[in-house]
């Protein structure tokens, strides 16, 4: 389940007696990023109970047999092996050194063992790869970073795969995107384990939100799997990229491929992760970003260059990938880097988004049939800029009203309401409070 779903499945098996809820392992691989394996090292390492967090005891554990070289060619030395997952309640991988490496077959079978003892398994950024490699994702929902997110549905079809989740919650298998995703989900498990006051409380020791609404899509580039070069699809990719300012359909990708529409369909998202439709439409509108940014084309012109059929249907997608109007986006982008011009005041944010938002009524999430004009507002009048003419009957949105937000999470914020206080583990290290 994504982290807009609003319960918990109940997939969870029961904790085995020899294992703790309040135990966190974390499998260490040599080669994997830093900033990610410290991660969940900081977050449930570290015994804050003094800041209102509850405590748990770390097991950081080596997942295989040779030195731990990380990034910059710093050495670790972790203090546990493999066994030591079997007295975790939750077991974090939150790293893989490479997408082309199968992990350890020890590794995976720890894994394997852990979970099917009822320890939640978490997987951060590439450690998604290792989770697919046990075979734990497989028919359920996952995500990872948006630039191996393609490989990861390419090389593991049965897993559902979501490149625009920042995190995915299904149960007792859970996977976020890269890097600080990674701090997302670790603040999701507390607030799962122990409700939002001591999420909040960690958020404020990190200096971090307690939630970030959206995902990942504002993040997505053309990247492809690597092994696209070989697929037959290939060559339809490219032209679709070459071509992205005709006005061309999934049908007419279809055609080029020699395939009906439901078998390119199939083999297109075994292929990217992702429906042909969502995909071009993604690719349209990150080519109107790269416009706005660095053209002085009218939003109407932007529109066109992009094969979108009209300036409302760009404007509709856009907002919907990047919670922007494409005016506000081009200001925005224009005052962090300052050209001199009237029109890059940052003043004139707020005025462009109630000009958008009185235009457009926003397509319901999964609608890709192109915004309506509301009422009253105006026809098809732009100024030199591009810019809706607002109407001065135009009806404006509520402004206590919430925008809609297709992706950002929404799951419940439960509280267990368990003792901050936990017992030592015999043997177990004590962390510095910081």
């Amino acid at each position: 389940m994504s982290q807009d779903s609003t319960t918990v499945p109940e997939t969870s098996r029961k904790l085995s007696g020899r294992r703790r809820r309040e135990i966190v392992a974390v499998l260490l691989f040599s080669g994997g990023p830093i900033f990610e394996s410290s991660i969940p090292l900081s977050v449930f390492g570290i015994d804050r109970q003094d800041a209102g967090v509850p405590r748990y005891r770390l097991l950081v554990c080596a997942g295989e047999d040779v030195p731990l070289r990380t990034t910059g060619g710093l050495e670790l030395t972790a203090p546990y092996g493999l066994e030591a997952l079997s007295r975790a309640g939750t077991v974090v991988v939150p790293a893989w050194r490479s997408i082309t490496q199968p992990p350890p077959a020890a590794a995976l079978d720890a894994l394997r063992r852990a979970h099917e003892e009822g320890a939640r398994i978490v997987g951060l950024c590439t450690g998604a790869f290792v989770l697919a490699a046990a075979g734990l994702l497989d028919g359920r929902p996952a995500t990872t970073h948006w630039m191996y997110a393609p490989t990861l549905a390419k090389r593991y079809p049965s897993v559902h795969v979501d490149p625009r989740e920042l995190f995915v919650d299904d149960g007792d298998v859970l996977t976020s995107a890269g890097t600080a995703a990674g701090i997302d989900l670790c603040l999701h498990i507390v607030r799962t384990d122990h409700g939002a006051d001591a999420a909040g409380a960690l958020a404020r020791r990190l200096v971090v939100p307690p939630r970030r609404s959206g995902g990942q899509e504002r993040y997505l580039d053309r990247s492809l799997p690597e092994e696209i070069g070989a697929d037959p699809l290939a060559e339809v990719v490219a032209w679709a990229l070459e071509h992205l300012h005709e006005q061309f359909d999934v049908e007419a990708l279809a055609a080029r491929a020699y395939m009906s529409r439901r078998t390119f369909d199939r083999r297109f998202r075994s292929l990217t992760g992702s429906a042909p439709l969502q995909w071009l439409i993604t690719q349209r509108v990150l080519q109107a970003q790269r416009l706005l940014e660095t053209s002085d084309y009218s939003v109407d012109e932007v529109a066109g260059r992009c094969g979108f059929r009209s300036p409302v249907a760009l404007r509709g997608h856009f907002r919907r990938q990047l919670g922007s109007s494409p005016a506000a986006y081009r200001a925005a982008y224009r005052a962090r880097r300052p050209q001199g011009g009237p029109a890059d005041r940052p003043d004139r944010l707020e005025r462009l988004e109630r000009a958008d938002r009185a235009e457009v009524i926003e397509p319901r999430a999964g609608d890709h049939s192109l915004p309506l004009r509301r009422p009253g507002a105006p026809g098809a009048s732009t100024g030199h800029s591009g810019h809706p003419q607002h109407h001065p009957h135009a009806p404006h949105p509520d402004p206590g009203k919430p925008e809609s937000d297709a992706y950002a999470p929404r799951l419940p914020e439960q509280a267990a309401g368990r003792s901050p206080g936990r017992p030592s583990l015999p043997g177990q290290r004590e962390r510095p409070v910081g």
